[in-house]
C-alpha cells in the first residue's frame, strides 16, 4: 500500500502523478456504507480536525458513539436525524499513487434513483453487505443497476464481522453469494473482503489476527489495485465507438461559428470528416479549441469548441459525430429502464426525454418485460412499479442520435422527466439489458 497523501496538500485534479478511480458505495440500508467510507477517510488521514469536531458534535447530539463515522458523508440534517443516507454524498481522497472520487449512495428503496445517479459514472462498485443478514434484495437490485450502468468491477465489504466473532462461515456465505451474482452480471472482477467498518479491521489496516483464514487485500488495497479511469479516460472507446460531440452551445467567432461540447466516444481531430445529426449533413473539422488555445486532437472527456468547414444549421441538441460508424438516428427505440416513479409505468405514458443535450417529448409505446433481480430473467409485463427494471419501446417526438448503451454510456443513455413535476422518473439505457457477457434474452 502506498504512503498516504497529506489532507489538503493537493486536490484530486492537482495530483497529476496519480490516476483516478471513481467508485460508488452501494448496498442495502443499514449495512454500513457510510460508516465504511467514514472509516476509509479517517484511517487514510483525509479529514481535518474541524471536520472531526463537527462529526463528534453531531454524534453527541444523536446520543450515539463518541465518533459516528457515518456522519462524515451523511451531511443533510434529515440524514443525521434518521441515520440513513438520502442523497448521494461525494467525497475525494488521494494516496501517493491514486486519486478517488467516492459516491456514497443511499440504500433505502425510496432513494434508488439517487443510487443510480451515483453509479452512472463509476468505474467500480464498492458493495457493502451486512454478514449478519446476508445479501438482501435491495443490495441485489443495486448490483444489477450498477452492472446495467456499465460497472464491471466490484469490491465487496463483508461488513460487521465483529458481530459474528469473525467466524469464517458468515464470510464464506457472503463471498459465495456475491461471486455467483457477479458472474451472472458479467462483472469482470470481484474481490470480497471481511471487514469491521466500526473498528477499522481490513478497511485500511490488515487484521490477520481477527480473520486468520483470509490473506487477501484490505478494502483500500483492492481499490488501489483496481482498473481506474475507464469512465473519464476511455469511455466508449473500448467498445469501438468513434468520436461524438453533443452540441451544448453555439459560439460566434470573428469568422463564423463554433460549436461547444464535451468530446465523447473517441478523439476528435482537425481534418476529421464528420456528420451533423440528426440532419445528416457532412462536413470537416477545421479547428478544435480549448480554453488554453487550439489543439490538433481532443481526447475523450474534455470541453472544446469545434469549427466546421461548411456553414451549416447546427444548434444545441445536435450531435457532431465521426463520419465513419456514426450513431443511429431514430425516433423509435428499445430501452432498458430503471423506473423510479411513484405511479406504475404503463403503455401510453408521456414524458419529456433528455438525451445528451437534447430535450423533447416522448411516449411509451409498449412495456415489454420486467427483470427479476433474483434469477436475472425477463418476464412479460404490462407495467413497471416503483424501483422495478424492465424493457420498453419508446417513441420520441424528435429523432435522436443514439448508440447501444453497451457501446457508449453517454450517447446510449437518456432520462425520462415527468411533464407535470419536472422530476426525473426513469433512467433508460438504449437496448435490452446488458447484464452478463451476452446480455439477456427476452
Amino acid at each position: 500500500m502506498a504512503p498516504l497523501a497529506t489532507p489538503g496538500a493537493s486536490s484530486p485534479s492537482e495530483t497529476t502523478s496519480a490516476d483516478l478511480l471513481r467508485f460508488a458505495a452501494i448496498g442495502s440500508v443499514d449495512d454500513g456504507k457510510s460508516t465504511l467510507i467514514g472509516r476509509l477517510l479517517l484511517d487514510t488521514r483525509q479529514l481535518f480536525d474541524d471536520q472531526l469536531e463537527a462529526v463528534a458534535a453531531a454524534s453527541r447530539r444523536r446520543g450515539g458513539p463518541a465518533l459516528d463515522l457515518s456522519f462524515v458523508t451523511d451531511g443533510l440534517r434529515a440524514e443525521r436525524e434518521q441515520g440513513i443516507t438520502i442523497d448521494v454524498a461525494y467525497r475525494y481522497a488521494a494516496t501517493m499513487t491514486r486519486k478517488f472520487i467516492i459516491a456514497d449512495c443511499p440504500g433505502h428503496v425510496q432513494y434508488t434513483a439517487n443510487m443510480a445517479t451515483g453509479a452512472s459514472t463509476a468505474d467500480l462498485a464498492l458493495v457493502v453487505v451486512d454478514v449478519t443478514t446476508g445479501l438482501r434484495e435491495q443490495a441485489r437490485r443495486h448490483a444489477c443497476i450498477a452492472a446495467l450502468l456499465g460497472v464491471d468491477q466490484m469490491v465487496v465489504a463483508a461488513n460487521k464481522m465483529d458481530l459474528v466473532a469473525w467466524r469464517a462461515g458468515p464470510y464464506e456465505r457472503v463471498r459465495a453469494e456475491m461471486e455467483t451474482l457477479a458472474r451472472r452480471l458479467g462483472i469482470g472482477a470481484c474481490t470480497v473482503v471481511p471487514v469491521s467498518a466500526l473498528h477499522g479491521d481490513n478497511v485500511v489496516v490488515p487484521s490477520s489476527a481477527a480473520a486468520d483464514y483470509y490473506d487477501g487485500p484490505t478494502v483500500l488495497e483492492a481499490l488501489e489495485s483496481a482498473r481506474a479511469g475507464s469512465w473519464s479516460a476511455a469511455q466508449g472507446a473500448h467498445a469501438g465507438t468513434a468520436a461524438r460531440l453533443p452540441v451544448q452551445w453555439v459560439l460566434r467567432t470573428g469568422t463564423g461559428r463554433a460549436y461547444a461540447g464535451i468530446v465523447d466516444g473517441g478523439p476528435l481531430r482537425v481534418g476529421d470528416p464528420v456528420v451533423v445529426l440528426p440532419a445528416g449533413l457532412a462536413t470537416t473539422v477545421t479547428a478544435v479549441r480549448t480554453y488554453d488555445g487550439p489543439i490538433a486532437e481532443a481526447p475523450v472527456g474534455i470541453s472544446v469548441s469545434v469549427e466546421l468547414a461548411d456553414d451549416l444549421d447546427v444548434g444545441r441538441g445536435d450531435m457532431i459525430a465521426a463520419e465513419q460508424d456514426p450513431p443511429q438516428v431514430t425516433g423509435d427505440l428499445e430501452a432498458t429502464v430503471c423506473w423510479f416513479g411513484a405511479t406504475p409505468l404503463c403503455s401510453g405514458d408521456r414524458f419529456r426525454v433528455k438525451h445528451t443535450t437534447r430535450v423533447g417529448p416522448a411516449r411509451v409505446v409498449e412495456v415489454r418485460s420486467r427483470l427479476d433481480v433474483h434469477d436475472l430473467s425477463l418476464a412479460p409485463a404490462s407495467e413497471l412499479a416503483d424501483n422495478e427494471i424492465g424493457v420498453i419501446r419508446l417513441a420520441t417526438g424528435t429523432r435522436l442520435a443514439v448508440d447501444p448503451y453497451r457501446a457508449n454510456r453517454v450517447t446510449g443513455s437518456l432520462v425520462l422527466i415527468d411533464e407535470a413535476t419536472h422530476a426525473t422518473v426513469g433512467a433508460c439505457m438504449v437496448g435490452p439489458p446488458s447484464i452478463g457477457p451476452l446480455g439477456l434474452a427476452g
